[in-house]
């Protein structure tokens, strides 16, 4: 494998196209798979996927990525900024001995390495830390709690049969969708369907099932304990797509149609590209509302899978293109809250950025929000038109 590593000089030409790219302001527009396309031209200097720079250090992170991932406890790369602000390649690695073997610039792009252990999806299950207690979030709401109708989103939900293996589970209603003219609760395809093989419960998901709040998991695996406010539709977006995602059409009177997310409220019918530094928040099962800071772009991302509620590994997915946010010590995203909506940390209507389904102790990742509502031919909240912002 010819990395091309360099150390000085390479420092130096990428430190010169930064300069040169922030001088003249070179900021270019992204396209939408979500029509119409709207571009917001009042922030500048912004680090992502519009940014030519950013996109040729991505160039480099794509050729060699492959070779990256050959080796051991190398579970993903993805494009970032390094401690001085330069666009760099992230290489995500599970071992010191991996944390060692990289190279400090790939073709002259400096490069960081982050030490983390293996990406799993979030779901809320026995040991994953979703097990019991409630989110806490800025004003201590009650994230696991049942509530009254119509519910807010942002809270503890899933699948009405997700027991199995002597356990239940659970995980995230994370906002509201249309498709078609039908509203639907979004969540992701391993919290609403993820049963496909009657093994330890002897069903698997169907179109049609209901949806409950809160889930099993916090209703002492009893859905008579909690309440259906959704149906089902199966979509299978795994194993075979780049996206973990599922949806549920509401049932009439039982979920808030302003599409509002508890600690958050509404949200903007538009979206908005990632970005790197970018300030995004969530609302989550298990912890709450929550706020980061987006670390990754273009990220490919090994994620381990179960099947069925606490049963054994079923499958690794390799995705390509993810978001990569910064999870220290999981704080931003933790077992229960994956199918949280990703949004812009501010007060008032923030777009939403990307669906979150996977992470570790240090980092956290979500679908482009973009992707996931072309892969359901949906728009974004309450309304039926949604634009996609540069930033």
């Amino acid at each position: 494998m010819n990395l091309g590593i360099t150390r000085h000089k390479g420092r130096t030409l990428v430190a010169i196209g930064v300069l040169l790219v922030l001088s003249l302001g070179i900021w270019g527009c992204s396209d939408s798979p979500v029509a119409p396309t709207t571009i917001d031209t009042t922030t500048a200097r912004v680090l992502n996927m519009s940014n030519p720079l950013v996109r040729s250090v991505m160039t480099v992170q794509d050729k060699h990525t492959p070779a990256l991932m050959t080796k051991s406890d190398v579970i993903g790369t993805a494009t970032t900024i390094n401690d001085r602000g330069i666009p760099a390649i992230l290489v995500l690695v599970t071992s010191p001995s991996a944390l060692k073997s990289v190279p400090n610039f790939i073709d002259g792009v400096p490069v960081v390495v982050l030490l983390t252990d293996p990406i799993v999806a979030m779901k809320g299950r026995p040991g994953s830390g979703g097990g019991g207690g409630g989110g806490g979030g800025d004003d201590e709401v009650n994230h696991t709690a049942i509530q009254s109708t119509p519910i807010e989103l942002g809270t503890s939900g899933g699948w009405r049969y997700d027991l199995a293996n002597g356990y239940c589970c659970g995980g995230t209603l994370g906002s509201l969708i249309q498709v078609g003219g039908l509203k639907r609760i979004l969540s992701n395809y391993h919290v609403f369907e993820a049963d496909i093989v009657s093994g330890g419960n002897g069903i698997v998901a169907t179109t049609g099932d209901n949806i409950i709040q809160p889930g099993l998991i916090d209703v002492n695996c009893n859905a008579g304990n909690a309440q259906n406010v959704a149906t089902l539709v199966v979509t299978s977006s795994l194993p075979g797509s780049n996206v973990d995602c599922s949806s549920a059409n509401i049932i009439s009177g039982q979920v808030d149609e302003s599409g509002s997310i508890l600690e958050i409220n509404t949200i903007s019918s538009s979206i908005v590209a990632a970005s790197v530094n970018q300030a995004v928040k969530k609302s989550g099962r298990t912890s709450g509302l929550t706020r980061s800071k987006i670390n990754g772009l273009n990220a490919t991302v090994s994620v381990t899978y179960r099947n069925e509620c606490a049963g054994g590994t079923a499958f690794t997915k390799t995705f390509t293109g993810q978001i990569l946010v910064k999870n220290n010590g999981s704080k931003f995203l933790t077992g229960g809250d994956s199918g949280s909506l990703m949004v812009e940390d501010v007060d008032t209507d923030p777009r939403a950025v990307g669906l979150l389904f996977a992470g570790s102790s240090r980092i956290a990742v979500a679908n482009p929000i973009g992707d996931v509502l072309s892969f359901l031919g949906a728009t974004m909240g309450a309304t039926m038109v949604a634009t996609m912002v540069g930033n």
